[in-house]
């Protein structure tokens, strides 16, 4: 066995056929989450061969902090370094090499968000891509309801409110945006969502009565979907483990990739990633599930607020 091929079984590599099948499976993740497989697979065939961030680096005339943001997934790929450090991990058989270089490949081409570049702030892209390759969505809102669960007029309205200079095109463009956003409920391997919201959400009126009772009446329809899970934490339960800010966990199909967290700001976004707080928040989102009131009663918290509406 060459040490090529060493080094693709010890990165969880496949065969080039595979490898291809694979990749074609995941077209639909975008291309964050591809860049972040590419990133991982980096990753472990570097330790593998024992080589340091500093030497990968200098390698592909870089520094180590470009090697990471390859490996966390947060840059785009040249082709030539991709091959340039598969060849010094001692990953030189075809078959080991052709689904690492493909898959690159496939992660550098725009997602279907790009066409609206015109009202995605930089910094807000890398979630989009996220938001599509993920299997599974947990979020904790204090403010207003998720994006994924908004009517088209309380989008229109929060936006309007968000973004007072907008003129009218943008705001329809923004509008548009959430709309496409939430396909990823209505695919056939549909997200699965699981939102705990404030009572504030839901009180607080939002474009006006109707646009509330529709954006109410739409929630109601949502959380009985077998893969939307919405629970309220009700103001009677006090202090409770979110009171930080609003917060979204995202996971993903792939074993390889850890879970994402997202603390969305005014005018920019966190993306906490040491293991040590990827287990702060998802304890934070796990008592907050208990905390709030279970599933089975949102439906009839939601049709209260509707009659006193």
């Amino acid at each position: 066995m060459s040490t090529g091929e060493h080094l693709g079984d010890a990165a969880g590599l496949v065969p080039a056929a595979s490898g291809r099948a694979a990749a074609q499976g995941r077209e639909q993740s975008g291309p964050t989450v591809l860049r972040m497989l590419v990133g991982a697979q980096l990753r472990r065939l570097r330790e593998a061969a024992g080589i340091s961030t500093e030497a990968a680096g200098y390698e592909i005339r870089g520094s180590h902090s470009k090697i990471s943001r390859m490996e966390l997934g947060r840059v785009g790929f040249k082709e030539r370094d991709i091959a340039d450090l598969l060849t010094l991990y001692g990953v030189t058989d075809p078959g080991c090499r052709e689904p690492v270089l493909e898959l690159a490949e496939q992660a550098n081409q725009p997602g279907w968000w790009q066409r609206y570049g015109d009202v995605v702030a930089p910094w807000f892209e890398p979630y989009l891509g996220l938001e599509q390759g993920a299997v599974l969505i947990r979020a904790y809102e204090v403010q207003s309801v998720p994006d994924l669960l908004q009517t088209d007029d309380y989008a229109r309205a929060l936006v309007q409110a968000r973004h007072p200079e907008a003129g009218i095109d943008e705001v329809e463009r923004r509008v548009e945006l959430r709309a496409h956003r939430r396909r990823v409920l209505e695919r056939p391997d549909p997200v699965r969502l699981w939102a705990v919201l404030d009572e504030a959400v839901l009180r607080r009126m939002v474009g006006g009565t109707e646009t509330m009772r529709a954006q109410i009446a739409h929630l109601a329809e949502a959380a009985a979907l077998p893969h939307v899970t919405v629970q309220v934490l009700p103001f009677t339960a006090g202090g409770h483990a979110g009171e930080g800010g609003p917060v979204s966990m995202l996971r993903f199909a792939e074993p390889e990739l850890p879970d994402v967290v997202y603390l969305e700001q005014l005018a920019g976004a966190l993306y906490p990633d040491r293991p040590a707080d990827l287990v702060r928040y998802r304890d934070v989102l796990n008592r907050l599930g208990v905390q709030a009131e279970p599933p089975a009663r949102t439906g009839a918290i939601l049709r209260g607020i509707l009659d006193r509406l």
